[in-house]
C-alpha cells in the first residue's frame, strides 16, 4: 500500500472515530492538500519518494514553528504541533538517531577529503542522499560542523 493510499484509508478511520479523531483527521487533510498542491505545481502524480519529500516538509515547518511558539512562550500551541509532529512520523520511514548518523558524517568527510567548515556543502551534498528522508537536517547540520571543527 502506498503512502497516498494509507492517508486516504487513515483519513476515512478518522472520519468513523469522530471526535476522538479530530487532529488527526485535520492533519491527514493537510498533508493530503499539501501532496495535491505539488502534484498540481508539477503536472504529475507524485512517486513514494516524493510524497516522503512532503511529509518531511511538513514535519519541518512544524518543528520550526515549535521552536518560534516556545519562543513566545505558547505551551498550548506547541503541545499540539507535537502531537501533529507524531501523527506525521507515522507515515515516513524510521528516523535515524545521532548514534547511526556520525558514522555516516564520518564517511563522508572520508569520501570527500574535507578538512574544514568551507567544505561543508561538499559534505551534505555527499551526505544527504543517504539519509533523506530518514534524517532531520538540522541534526545531520550540527553533527558534520561538530566532525569538521575536530
Amino acid at each position: 500500500m502506498s503512502i497516498k493510499e494509507k492517508l486516504v484509508e487513515d483519513m476515512k478511520q478518522a472520519m468513523k472515530d469522530k471526535e476522538a479523531g479530530k487532529l488527526r483527521l485535520s492533519v491527514i487533510r493537510m498533508v493530503r492538500a499539501s501532496i495535491k498542491n505539488v502534484e498540481i505545481d508539477k503536472k504529475k502524480d507524485l512517486s513514494e519518494e516524493e510524497v516522503l519529500d512532503v511529509l518531511a516538509k511538513e514535519v519541518k515547518m512544524r518543528k520550526d514553528s515549535m521552536d518560534e511558539f516556545r519562543k513566545g512562550n505558547r505551551p498550548d500551541l506547541v503541545e499540539t504541533l507535537e502531537q501533529e509532529i507524531k501523527i506525521l512520523l507515522q507515515y515516513l520511514p524510521q528516523q535515524l538517531t545521532e548514534d547511526e548518523i556520525r558514522p555516516l558524517v564520518i564517511e563522508a568527510i572520508r569520501e570527500t577529503q574535507a578538512a574544514d567548515l568551507k567544505e561543508m556543502g561538499k559534505v551534505m551534498a555527499a551526505l544527504m542522499p543517504k539519509v533523506k528522508g530518514r534524517a532531520d537536517g538540522k541534526l545531520v547540520n550540527t553533527i558534520v560542523r561538530e566532525q569538521l571543527n575536530k
